[in-house]
């Protein structure tokens, strides 16, 4: 039931990632998560969820991951079939099994680098996806988070659209504040390294307004930086007591993968700026 209820709400947000207003979210996001991917080394990156934001484009690893909570098989070949995603020609690039997302199928300490784009947002338990990315990722490994700000026109909006039912937003997306993910990060022992705000246009729904409104970007960012629609930050895992001695490129492949609870009705295919205000002042 629970499972169900979540698989509609991912549903949910991949359709409307196809709406003008989530094609300027998405360009928006797979830019700033390029950005911050691209110098961030390793042997193993995964992505976890909305294959529509290809936020490992521009980083190096030699295993890039590419992974679907809740997404059966058909639905993965039919936005192939659609152009809502594709796989990348890369061997080095892979889509791996279908997973329960609070359940990441991978060993202990075995990844570099975790990227969250709207997770938290769907998930039955943002707690334990944050405990399964501490779990998984390496001392200094890093993860990258992006989310809608509640304390936004956006969010003001999403919430007042809740009398009519008229929602701007995705229907079942819970917002976290930004300062709730520092708390949560903070307390697991992570450090925030880098972030963003962005997308300052106002709440449109169609792109003959939102090109009217291009100029709020760089006036936002002046102005309100805090308004930002989304955040994205990036986080470093710190281990107190531990040093590393070997590169984590050397880390060996085989032992990345890990058993735990996954769809068995979908089997896995092959594994296919604005300088956050306020961060440092």
């Amino acid at each position: 039931m629970k499972k169900s209820r979540t698989r509609k709400k991912i549903q949910t947000m991949h359709d409307w990632l196809m709406t003008p207003v989530g094609q300027y979210i998405l360009g928006w996001e797979e830019n700033h998560f390029q950005t911050l991917s691209a110098d961030i080394f390793g042997f193993n990156a995964v992505q976890i969820g909305f294959p529509e934001i290809n936020a490992l484009k521009e980083n190096r690893m030699t295993n890039r991951w590419y992974t679907h909570p809740f997404m059966p098989e058909s639905e993965i070949r039919r936005m192939q079939e659609t152009g809502h995603f594709s796989e990348p020609d890369s061997d080095s690039v892979r889509i791996s099994l279908v997973h329960d997302i609070d359940e990441l199928p991978f060993a202990s300490e075995s990844i570099d680098l975790i990227v969250l784009p709207h997770a938290f947002e769907f998930a039955r338990s943002p707690h334990q996806i944050l405990r399964e990315v501490n779990r998984v990722l390496i001392p200094e490994g890093q993860v990258i988070i992006s989310g809608f700000n509640p304390a936004s026109l956006w969010g003001i909006r999403q919430h007042f659209s809740r009398l009519s039912g008229n929602r701007f937003l995705p229907e079942y997306a819970e917002f976290l504040s930004l300062s709730r993910l520092k708390d949560w990060l903070k307390l697991l022992n992570f450090e925030i390294s880098r972030g963003y705000f962005g997308c300052y246009r106002p709440p449109c729904r169609t792109r003959r307004w939102l090109r009217r409104f291009a100029f709020m970007e760089k006036t936002g960012n002046r102005w309100w930086p805090y308004l930002g629609a989304v955040y994205l930050i990036c986080a470093i895992k710190r281990v107190h007591g531990v040093h590393l001695i070997n590169p984590a490129f050397s880390k060996a492949p085989g032992r990345l993968f890990q058993t735990v609870s996954v769809n068995r009705k979908s089997k896995g295919t092959s594994a296919s700026k604005d300088e956050m205000a306020g961060e440092n002042r």
